[in-house]
């Protein structure tokens, strides 16, 4: 073969990765809203909560479902609250905008992003689409059924008025919303969609209900938490499936008690300009970090200790001479907008994590409704309290995935071994 020839070809190959790489749309927390119209109309509005990760990316695709009348009314970029630029292409007009695994035969929402995804950051968008799909809502025997394979791990499903919930065949919390919508929402724990069914049937009596400004007018706290003998007469819940705060724990050798961790966040309230992370008693932080992800963007970060907290105007339930403050700090909040911010930080706390008997052990508290633990290397798991997804990192590292549908916290009792 002559020398040109044989180099055309060598280039040839090293492309075509490239491209590969370059047009592989990558997106993390992913939340959808389904809220059922009138049963007549077998149709349902679709809020679609994503972030797009493909670093360099300008534009978004989102796949519309086959076998589905769909009509999109408006995407928003999360960050500004800006309406964005959209258009639907079928699939090979989508390759050509980026979309590398687009099918030929498929539709796609194509959205043009408010900024080129930044190296480690996230677009985060908002999609509100109405979908008609005979197959996924109906009537059967006088009650309505919405029954739809969902791919998407945080889910919500809401009632139309005036209809009561009789089933859910996974487990759900019930909301009652305060335009008087009963609202469904179910975290899927597993790594592949599920058939979700819901089925209601019409009430007379569902009625406004007024959110309590304060759900907690009689909440005394006490070293053991809420007094559990009275019940929470007050008491309003968050939908833990919208909820969007994860973390990820990587676990160093035991014999150092420490861990790096980074942490999502969300702020949306207006004129908010500061995140305070109280370090927990008995641990130690170091070396924090922080960025925007809406744009890469690193942030101040400054770690206060006792009288320095309150010297800075930041308030703190009993405060001591102990007390250590990690903060984060931003430009104040605008309406309409909100800051996506990722926190990492090493910790040292020899009380929940350590070397015993030549066993690793932790033992730690978990309040969000996703988090990650990812063992050192060279350690195989022997013992795992709360039930997780296991799975292996591409550097062959234990990672264990918990997801807490409820609102409480789950204690994570963990041992490992030496291999």
């Amino acid at each position: 073969m002559k020398p040109r020839i044989l180099t055309l070809l060598i280039l040839s190959f090293l492309q075509f990765p490239l491209q590969s790489q370059e047009f592989r749309q990558t997106q993390v927390d992913s939340y959808t809203r389904y809220e059922l119209l009138s049963p007549d109309s077998q149709s349902f509005r679709i809020i679609y909560d994503v972030s797009a990760t493909t670093a360099g990316a300008t534009k978004y695709f989102n796949t519309l479902r086959a076998g589905s009348e769909h009509l999109v009314d408006a995407v928003w970029d999360l960050a500004s609250g800006k309406e964005l630029n959209w258009e639907i292409v079928d699939g090979k007009e989508a390759r050509k905008n980026g979309h590398y695994y687009a099918n030929e035969n498929g539709e796609y929402l194509m959205v043009d992003l408010a900024r080129p995804v930044a190296e480690g950051g996230q677009a985060r968008l908002r999609i509100d689409k109405t979908y008609k799909d005979v197959k996924s809502y109906y009537k059967e025997d006088g009650s309505i059924v919405f029954d739809r394979s969902l791919g998407i791990k945080r889910n919500s499903v809401v009632l139309p008025k005036g209809y009561e919930l009789i089933g859910a065949n996974y487990p759900s919390q019930v909301e009652h919303e305060e335009d008087g919508r009963i609202k469904v929402s179910f975290m899927n724990d597993g790594p592949a969609g599920v058939p979700y069914k819901v089925v209601a049937r019409p009430a007379k009596n569902m009625k406004f209900r007024s959110r309590p400004q304060n759900p907690w007018p009689d909440y005394k706290p006490t070293p053991q938490g809420r007094d559990k003998s009275k019940a929470r007469v007050r008491y309003s819940i968050n939908e833990r499936s919208f909820q969007n705060r994860d973390i990820v724990y990587f676990l160093q050798q035991p014999e150092t008690n420490s861990f790096f961790l980074y942490h999502d966040y969300t702020e949306e309230r207006v004129g908010m300009d500061k995140y305070v992370n109280i370090v927990r008693a008995g641990s130690k932080a170091s070396g924090p970090s922080a960025i925007l992800l809406d744009t890469g963007e690193k942030l101040k970060v400054e770690t206060l200790v006792g009288k320095e907290i309150s010297d800075k105007g930041i308030e703190v339930n009993n405060l001591s001479d102990e007390t250590e403050a990690v903060v984060i700090w931003y430009d104040p909040v605008k309406e309409g907008e909100s800051k996506r911010l990722r926190i990492s930080e090493t910790y040292t706390d020899p009380n929940r994590y350590l070397l015993v008997d030549d066993q690793l052990i932790w033992d730690r508290s978990f309040g969000r409704n996703r988090n990650t633990v990812i063992l050192p290397e060279g350690w195989m798991l022997t013992t795992n309290s709360i039930p997780g997804r296991i799975d292996l990192t591409d550097d062959g590292k234990i990672r264990i995935r918990y997801v807490n549908g409820r609102p409480d916290n789950i204690d994570v009792f963990i041992k490992a071994v030496r291999r």
